[in-house]
């Protein structure tokens, strides 16, 4: 499912994007627009933005679509619209690419364009939403749950504990304990996640304070290090607090 808005101050216009959005055989939600505010006040993300450069705002003829997918560009959205303009007129196609428009569409509009274009950006999305996954997997730890399984982030992980043949995870709101060699989870973790001893894997974004013979983490729980770990979980702790 993509999020497409289509926004336009001309209902004919935003009906005619509509049905050529719905022409293409990809399963889409839809939202209308009729101007640059009504976009912004909605606060809605979208995965597609059909903007139309003209488009009036009432009493402000500056809020444009270029003013407003420069608004969109200046903010930290978790998630940035692909922006395909539609305008009458060329003159705006440099300042159009200046604000990171993936396309340019120039009424009236070319239907097989559209088609290409559309094609086009829905790969892009696509590609985006592949590697966002795929960010989350590396930042999340799969443990089971009965016949299910459950994602826990690396960050609501205070440590694990081996202890016998389990791992015992101290999260922020409670402690789990499934089947799982502390080994295997090492190699998984490794950057964010450090062997203090044998029996504990830290998380090193929750190390509070520590000294030659234990590391006292965020919640309060005073963990052993081997001697023979020190220096170099000293090192590993110094890299990861530079590197963030």
């Amino acid at each position: 499912m993509i999020d497409v808005a289509v926004c336009d101050d001309e209902k004919n216009i935003r009906a005619y994007i509509c049905n050529l959005i719905q022409k293409q055989g990809t399963e889409c939600r839809i939202t209308e627009y009729a101007s640059a505010d009504e976009y912004l006040s909605a606060g809605v993300a979208h995965n597609l933005l059909f903007l139309d450069i003209e488009i009036k705002s009432d009493g402000d003829e500056d809020k444009n679509g270029m003013w407003l997918a420069g608004q969109l560009r200046s903010r930290k959205l978790a998630r940035q619209p692909v922006i395909i303009f539609v305008t009458g007129y060329e003159t705006y196609v440099y300042d159009a690419f200046d604000v990171g428009a993936f396309q340019y569409l120039l009424k009236p509009i070319n239907e097989e364009k559209f088609s290409q274009v559309f094609e086009r950006a829905v790969r892009q999305i696509a590609a985006e939403q592949e590697k966002q996954r795929e960010a989350a997997d590396r930042q999340t730890l799969i443990v089971p749950r009965g016949s299910e399984k459950r994602a826990i982030m690396f960050d609501d992980i205070y440590y694990l504990e081996s202890q016998n043949h389990k791992i015992i995870l101290a999260l922020k709101a409670e402690k789990v304990k499934y089947y799982a060699k502390i080994g295997e989870l090492e190699k998984k973790l490794r950057g964010q996640f450090y062997r203090i001893h044998k029996g504990y894997l830290i998380n090193l974004s929750h190390v509070e304070v520590y000294n030659r013979s234990e590391v006292t983490m965020a919640n309060g729980d005073r963990l052993p290090i081997s001697k023979y770990k020190y220096d170099d979980f000293r090192k590993a702790y110094m890299e990861y607090i530079s590197e963030g």
